[in-house]
């Protein structure tokens, strides 16, 4: 039997999704398989389980050890960390690190790919560089817009134009995201983005639907059908989210077969060109028949109603088979890399 340390919470702003996440990842694991260690990282980084405050070190050959630093509660030996933290601090390729420092196994992509994946403006560059369509976007740095507003609103104007939306780099659930329907709210809509990120994108308003992929796998991974994201607000935002009823997904969506194929495609290319593994979920803008890729997203939001588990069950996996799928992938992974550390 293995003990699966899952961790939920974390640092960021999503700190209450990704409780809510990792606690239906706990509840789906065979538990005759697996003995679950639950540990909670609060919003200032202590690390929780039992009732104490724990660290993760390493350990002898594959496992790590969960130990009490605060005289509560026993060490224990883990043997794989399923993190299901949402945001910077968890998604962003830092605790993928960690798990790599201690030498444990670990659900997921691995750190480069996480990193890449959190980070909506490298990972512009690379679906650019790989032939992956975008809308048009510019990326703005905070101390860009201290020094030059008058310049970064030139460069949106002649690089992106209106309407636009404005956006951290490296945050999800929508937070920190406004329309900008001209250049009057492009001042505000930056500022709200830098009071999460010093790092901001204005994108191109797509006009269009809302489409999305699921995927699982390793090298070649399962692509789900394309299903399409149905709200009444203006836009997707945090309470369209995540407001019981503020969406409807519709699976597959309604489009031809070929913008099906299409968009799998592409998420495939999107996955293999970050070398993402575990799951992912790639988001896209749907203009007409033409596709754009909005992002990927390394730990979409996990509980048995989250997107990403509802386009994979309309390919017939039920949830407690996608998380014995994810430990069965992470074990894989991890051996199959023992030959290649020094």
């Amino acid at each position: 039997m293995s003990r699966i340390a899952v961790l939920g919470g974390g640092r960021s702003s999503e700190h209450d999704v990704s409780l809510e996440s990792a606690s239906s990842v706990a509840a789906a694991f065979d538990r005759a398989r697996h003995e679950v260690v639950e540990v909670t990282i609060g919003r200032e980084g202590a690390w929780e389980s039992g009732g104490g405050v724990v660290a993760l070190v390493p350990g002898a050959g594959d496992q790590a050890w969960l130990m009490p630093v605060d005289g509560n509660g026993a060490a224990c030996a883990i043997d794989l960390v399923f993190p299901v933290l949402h945001g910077p601090w968890g998604e962003d390729g830092t605790i993928q690190g960690l798990c790599e420092t201690a030498g444990v196994p670990y659900v997921g992509a691995g750190v480069a790919s996480s990193a890449v994946g959190m980070d909506k403006a490298l990972f512009h560059v690379i679906a650019m560089a790989a032939g992956i369509p975008r809308v048009e976007t510019l990326v703005v740095s905070h101390a860009e817009w201290r020094d030059d507003p008058e310049g970064v609103r030139a460069r949106v104007a002649g690089a992106v134009g209106y309407p636009a939306f404005a956006k951290p780099a490296r945050l999800g659930s929508s937070y920190g995201i406004s329309p900008v329907p001209d250049e009057d709210a492009l001042g505000p809509a930056l500022q709200l983005a830098f009071a999460h990120d010093d790092k901001a994108l204005v994108e191109r308003r797509a006009m269009g639907r809302e489409v999305e992929v699921g995927l699982l796998g390793d090298a070649d991974p399962h692509a789900s059908p394309l299903g399409e994201i149905l709200h009444d607000s203006d836009w997707y935002d945090h309470d369209a989210k995540y407001r019981p009823g503020g969406m409807r997904l519709e699976v597959p969506a309604d489009v031809p077969a070929h913008v099906q194929d299409h968009a799998r495609e592409l998420a495939v290319r999107a996955w293999k060109a970050i070398d993402c593994s575990g799951l992912a979920r790639v988001d896209f803008f749907l203009e007409g028949e033409d596709l754009y890729i909005s992002e990927i997203n390394t730990i979409p939001g996990f509980t048995s109603t989250s997107v990403w588990g509802r386009l994979m069950a309309a390919d017939g996996f039920d949830y407690p088979e996608l998380i014995q799928r994810l430990i069965d992938l992470a074990f894989a992974r991890h051996e199959a890399r023992r030959a290649y550390r020094g």
